[in-house]
């Protein structure tokens, strides 16, 4: 998991020679002193958890600078400085300086919510405002019995390279292989820092690979001494009393190769089937969670990978299954607006032809974010991005205000005079696509707004 900002950040030459220039503050300039915002420097450091202090807002650029809009107004920043959700935890990754030598860092929450430019101070690599270094979690006490743990049910709480939103890159571990029975030793534990819940790290100890952390509930009591007492989260003291043991008359093994012909995962196969026995053909069969054989290679190919051949009509219990995989990537998508109507209404700070959007400006729904992943370096499948985008609803989160003091929101649509196709016939699976999108003002009512989270990640 990552710790907080070193003390000293080196940041580029041409960033810190804008420094010692006039005040300002993170209030939008007016027309005729806005500032200018040296180039963008990445953090050297690659510690960079942190929270904001609540006491300046979060802009699409450095807030002095033309055209930056709010992401996250003073009073929402202030709310989540005062959070104690670790998804609110900031992760800073750039910066910038003005003219002024006002330093600006770019941060994100950690699901990725809110993302912008912060004002942090006049001095490169310190914070003097707008965020402070943090530590996402504290060191526990590993518990008196190290040993004898198994999942209790992954789908609810399973295994995480670090704490969920405690680390920017946090992901969920791959249990491949790994069965109910398989007893998992704990080595280390940790709280997370804003909500104080204990997490275990442990491993398989049948498969090393297959290690992580986990929730641990109140963690293992010694004064308890019935196990099934125990409040360990996701863990369980005795065998889960699903547990199906993999064996030959019911299993099948599935090992995953890449081109070169290396292995890059395993998984197996486990039915849930009764009276089965080894040679015999698995059909259609299915596991505890009702996915045939087939299904099941593809819902269990490793991360980064894609199936591009697998045969599973002919396997047996007691086989293995070799499937051929490739290197997956997976495209975002530019939101940019080259039509905004109606004309005649004017709003303050409204959206104009050119701009391009952002999630804080937009909350998307029914999109099929699938279609954007596929072999890395084939063609994307332009028919089926632009029937998702065709299909999907992209209404603006912003309220604005026309003279009268008329409140209106955006609402977005694909705009049909430019082929989505046309734009990026050469896009590749990875590449950044654009869609370009006619914005129109409508009038609120009391749901104009969508407050919903879902899932923007596929918008750039």
């Amino acid at each position: 998991m990552r710790s907080s900002f070193a003390k000293s950040i080196y940041v580029g030459a041409a960033v810190l020679g804008l420094a010692g220039l006039s005040a300002v503050t993170t209030t939008t300039a007016s027309a005729k002193s806005y500032a200018t915002a040296g180039a963008y420097t990445a953090l050297a450091d690659k510690s960079q958890n942190v929270t904001v202090t609540g006491t300046n807002a979060i802009y699409s650029k450095p807030g002095t600078v033309k055209g930056a809009k709010v992401v996250a107004s003073k009073k929402t920043v202030a709310k989540l400085a005062a959070s104690k959700k670790s998804s609110d935890t900031f992760y800073a990754y750039g910066t910038k300086t003005t003219n002024r030598g006002s330093v600006y860092y770019k941060i994100v929450t950690m699901d990725k919510k809110y993302r912008g430019y912060v004002y942090a101070g006049k001095t490169a690599g310190t914070f003097t405002a707008g965020i402070k270094a943090a530590e996402t979690t504290t060191a526990a006490t590993t518990p008196a019995r190290t040993t004898g743990y198994y999942l209790k049910d992954a789908s609810k709480n399973t295994l995480w390279t670090a704490p969920k939103y405690t680390d920017i890159n946090a992901k969920k571990v791959s249990l491949y292989g790994a069965a109910k029975s398989d007893p998992f030793t704990v080595d280390k534990a940790a709280t997370k820092t804003k909500e104080g819940s204990l997490y275990y790290h442990v491993t398989d100890s049948k498969h090393s690979a297959i290690s992580g952390w986990i929730y641990a509930g109140k963690g293992f009591d010694t004064t308890i001494t019935d196990n099934t007492k125990q409040d360990l989260g996701g863990l369980s003291s005795i065998v889960y009393k699903d547990a199906v043991v993999p064996t030959n008359d019911n299993s099948v093994k599935v090992v995953y190769r890449d081109a070169n012909n290396a292995t890059v995962g395993n998984a197996t196969f486990v039915t849930s089937a009764s009276k089965t026995k080894a040679g015999r053909q698995v059909a259609a069969d299915t596991d505890a969670s009702g996915d045939t054989l087939a299904k099941f290679v593809t819902k269990s190919v490793p991360s980064g990978y894609v199936v591009s051949n697998a045969s599973t009509g002919s396997a047996q219990y007691g086989s293995t299954v070799y499937v051929d995989v490739t290197a997956a990537a997976t495209s975002k998508i530019a939101l940019k607006l080259d039509v905004v109507k109606p004309s005649d209404v004017k709003v303050d700070n409204g959206l104009a032809v050119g701009d391009e959007l952002t999630t804080s400006d937009v909350t998307a729904s029914n999109f099929k974010s699938a279609v954007l992943t596929g072999k890395k370096g084939d063609k994307v499948d332009l028919n089926a991005i632009e029937a998702a985008l065709v299909g999907a609803k992209l209404k603006g989160n912003k309220t604005y205000y026309s003279n009268d003091g008329t409140a209106y929101h955006y609402e977005f649509s694909l705009t049909t005079s430019t082929a989505f196709g046309t734009d990026n016939y050469r896009g590749t699976y990875g590449d950044t696509l654009s869609a370009y999108y006619t914005a129109t003002l409508v009038k609120n009512t009391n749901e104009a707004t969508n407050n919903s989270t879902p899932d923007n990640s596929w918008i750039a």
